[in-house]
């Protein structure tokens, strides 16, 4: 794919999913005390040279002048957060930049836009320790909600760099490692398994619905089949569990959108679905690569 087309879908789908008026999430209408739409339109566009260095990047593993070892996702997910936190004083987008940088990436190692995810996959396999610690330094600066502590390979301990050089973990071996505490590591496993299948849902329903009605209905299938793993860390599984049923409810009929909305927002943002709102991302990004 063409550089500069990939960098405006990967722009674009992020900032669509933070305005469309998704229940429970940021949008146009409603904002957080912590967290507004601003956030998210200064940070997303922020990042616009840091997605076309990492196309660049892929275009030149491509062409055999460097190896996939030496592509460099963690070093480029951390500029990107850097480059966020620059402009905006929140963490509007770090699941988002885990997913969108090496999916982009694979964008552009791949001549088919459905073949992305796959290569994306096998960039992940062949990165490196040092991948995985300015990973780790990223997510320091974007200081996500609900990292557990504690734990092995704690992100906040200074002895986690020593034990990931000591035991290789580099990307792929983390996200075997995160996968159940952090959806968005599942997608780098699975080749974007759920980005994908949420597109394609997408592509669907935009033939009969406006774009605003098709991607609440896609989040609303989201959120009815899968826990989000941020409200997980965040409020527990009982609560994870809880929004689920709601969002069958809504499918069902029982309960209307309006009203799940301000169940979502009861507790201000524990219920929040933040790691679905990635994934949905992530998905408009596909969608818009294929326009």
């Amino acid at each position: 794919m063409e550089r500069w087309k990939i960098v405006r879908a990967f722009l674009l789908g992020p900032l669509l999913e933070a305005a469309l008026p998704k229940p429970g999430n940021v949008n146009r209408y409603r904002d957080f005390s912590d967290l507004t739409l601003y956030n998210f339109i200064f940070a997303n566009t922020a990042v616009v040279s840091v997605y076309h260095e990492a196309v660049r990047t892929a275009e030149l593993v491509r062409r055999g002048e460097l190896f996939p070892s030496e592509a460099g996702i963690g070093s480029l997910i951390k500029r990107a957060v850097i480059a966020s936190k620059e402009v905006q004083d929140a963490n509007p987008n770090f699941g988002v930049l885990v997913l969108g940088i090496p999916l982009a990436m694979g964008a552009s190692l791949s001549k088919n836009p459905l073949e992305a995810g796959e290569k994306a996959r096998d960039l992940i396999r062949s990165s490196t320790v040092r991948d995985t610690m300015e990973l780790y330094r990223a997510i320091r600066t974007a200081n996500p909600k609900g990292i557990p502590g504690e734990v092995k390979y704690d992100v906040y301990s200074d002895d986690s760099f020593e034990e990931l050089f000591r035991d290789g973990i580099n990307l792929w071996k983390l996200a075997e490692i995160s996968c159940e505490r952090e959806l968005v590591f599942c997608e780098w496993l699975t080749g974007y398994e759920l980005t994908y299948s949420t597109a394609e849902r997408l592509f669907q329903l935009i033939k009969e619905y406006p774009l605003e009605d098709a991607a609440v209905r896609a989040f609303l299938e989201l959120l009815a089949s899968r826990e989000d793993t941020l409200i997980v860390r965040k409020a527990g599984k009982e609560e994870a569990e809880l929004v689920m049923e709601k969002a069958r409810e809504v499918l069902k009929g029982g309960l209307s959108v309006d009203e799940f909305d301000a169940f979502l927002r009861e507790k201000g943002d524990l219920r929040n679905p933040g790691s679905l709102a990635d994934i949905m991302a992530a998905s408009l990004s596909v969608l818009a690569s294929r326009a």
